[in-house]
């Protein structure tokens, strides 16, 4: 039965854990040594088990976003930091607050059997365009597109915009990635405007989180699909199984957002340790996914687990509302690549891991 990698240099932080070929047992060393600590080479606190996790993401004294910062400086005066500063995920205090319930109700609003007209369609189309089932190089591409497909379209974006709206959100995910240069940035500005254009009647905040959702969801269902493509590999069983519950066991035992991070507002314990004004905390939401106290025997793939805990979308009151969403288009996805003809063993050949501090999408194929 394939496997996971064995007898590879552990990941040097927690960061770089994230895209490492198999970085649970290193999870696990944290979970059972450390699962709350402070970390003078990276300069913040980390957080991995299921408990400190979950007192960090519900704090009162943390945020998303560092109250003397709400928009990353290097976004600040661009189109790319216009809509960030009006992201209800990616920030706190009334304003965003009040504009949660509306933001949560237009996700409620695809309608389930809408997203899975959606995704049927354009999986097909996407499936008989780029041949992912046999180029494996292009089953990332897949991936990334799906999303922004099903996405884009249920928001209105017409049909022959679609693939330029896909270039768009990447460009804008690329400005918004922790040390994107000046030039990426303003690549992610002039997409920013497009976007908005696309899916808005306006540059209101709902035009904003409109596009939150295109860039939110497209990293996050991209690893899920890819992620499942890598399970059904290593865990033949697993093809036996009713594909949605594969694709939930995923979301738990190889998260596609592996890690987020949370602020500390105002002094005082967080997690039962005294923290400071100003302290950043890494949360390792990969990481609580395998605590044992949250799901017994977390090593082991169990497509039927019962009482599953998954902590990849998040806790509280920023936990992601979109997690259906992604699941839908990521079962249906795969399930496409499948009746394409894709044999899931084939992914394990050349795979490697799209360069992220937060998120873990497996690329497939051969580098060059």
């Amino acid at each position: 039965m394939p496997g996971p990698p064995s007898a590879i240099e552990r990941p040097r932080d927690p960061i770089a854990a994230a895209n490492h070929p198999d970085p649970y047992p290193y999870y696990r060393e944290l979970l059972a040594r450390r699962p709350l600590y402070r970390d003078e080479a990276l300069g913040l606190w980390v957080a991995s088990s299921a408990g400190a996790v979950t007192a960090v993401l519900t704090s009162s004294r943390c945020r998303v976003r560092p109250p003397g910062e709400p928009v990353p400086r290097p976004l600040l005066g661009s189109a790319v930091g216009e809509i960030f500063g009006q992201l209800v995920r990616m920030n706190d205090g009334p304003a965003h607050a009040g504009l949660k319930p509306a933001v949560s109700q237009a996700v409620a609003s695809f309608e389930a059997h809408r997203v899975g007209d959606e995704t049927r369609r354009w999986a097909a189309h996407l499936a008989a365009e780029l041949r992912p089932a046999t180029e494996l190089a292009r089953l990332a591409d897949f991936a990334f597109h799906l999303p922004v497909y099903v996405i884009a379209g249920l928001l209105g974006v017409p049909d022959p915009r679609l693939p330029s709206t896909v270039e768009a959100v990447d460009r804008f995910v690329g400005a918004l990635a922790p040390g994107a240069t000046r030039e990426a940035v303003e690549r992610g500005a002039a997409a920013a405007d497009r976007l908005l254009e696309a899916v808005g009647r306006g540059r209101d905040a709902m035009a904003a989180n409109r596009v939150g959702f295109l860039s939110q969801a497209y990293e996050a269902t991209a690893g899920l699909v890819g992620n499942t493509v890598v399970a059904l590999a290593r865990h033949p069983s697993a093809r036996d199984a009713p594909l949605g519950a594969v694709v939930r066991e995923v979301a738990r035992y190889d998260a596609p957002v592996q890690n987020t991070r949370r602020f500390v507002a105002e002094p005082g314990d967080v997690g039962g340790q005294p923290m400071q004004d100003g302290d950043a905390i890494l949360v390792v939401l990969a990481a609580a996914n395998h605590d044992a106290g949250a799901n017994p025997a977390p090593e082991r793939f169990e497509v039927r687990r019962r009482e599953r805990r998954v902590f990849t979308f998040g806790v509280g009151v920023h936990a992601c509302p979109g997690e259906t969403l992604a699941s839908t288009i990521a079962e249906l996805g795969v399930r496409q690549l499948l009746d394409a003809g894709l044999e899931p063993d084939a992914g394990l050949d050349g795979l490697r891991y799209r360069a992220s501090a937060n998120t873990r999408v497996p690329l497939f194929g051969a580098v060059g």
